[in-house]
């Protein structure tokens, strides 16, 4: 991996804060031309440190006030159980980031629904039925406070 700079930080500080900035803001933003930045930007995305450019909705405002941190744990492990979970949770479009990790759940998976009862026919219907799902712990989302990242 190539050395990054202190420019090469601002930058990736400036386009988490909002990445719809055109490179010659981001070039003023940090000291460099228009197509400094937008080299720097190509090149940072090459590199694979720059993933894409999301927007990030409210899901309050399209109508999913409820959001949902989901433990799950498989009741079977096994290369073929952890391919086939991940496959058939990310076809399920109310799960929104499916994220495999160590501890006491093998999944945490941020869901948002309409309400409460959604919710329900969400986790019921579709993430309980999933293969190799087993035990899961619900965390309701009751405040959210956006930051960017740590760079």
């Amino acid at each position: 991996m190539s050395a990054f700079d202190d420019v090469d930080f601002a930058l990736l500080r400036a386009l988490q804060e909002d990445a719809t900035q055109s490179a010659g803001a981001l070039g003023r933003l940090v000291g460099l031309s228009q197509p400094a930045a937008w080299r720097r930007i190509k090149r940072l995305q090459t590199l694979g440190v720059i993933k894409g450019k999301r927007l990030h909705l409210d899901a309050q405002a399209v109508g999913f006030g409820v959001t949902v941190f989901l433990g799950v744990k498989l009741a079977t492990k096994g290369r073929v159980s952890l391919e086939d979970f991940e496959r058939a949770v990310s076809a399920i479009p109310e799960v929104q980031s499916v994220e495999h990790v160590l501890g006491l759940y093998d999944y945490r998976l941020r869901v948002v629904a309409r309400d409460l009862p959604d919710f329900e026919r969400v986790l019921r219907r579709r993430i309980m039925t999933l293969p190799g799902a087993g035990e899961v712990e619900a965390n309701v989302l009751l405040t959210e406070e956006r930051r960017p990242g740590p760079l």
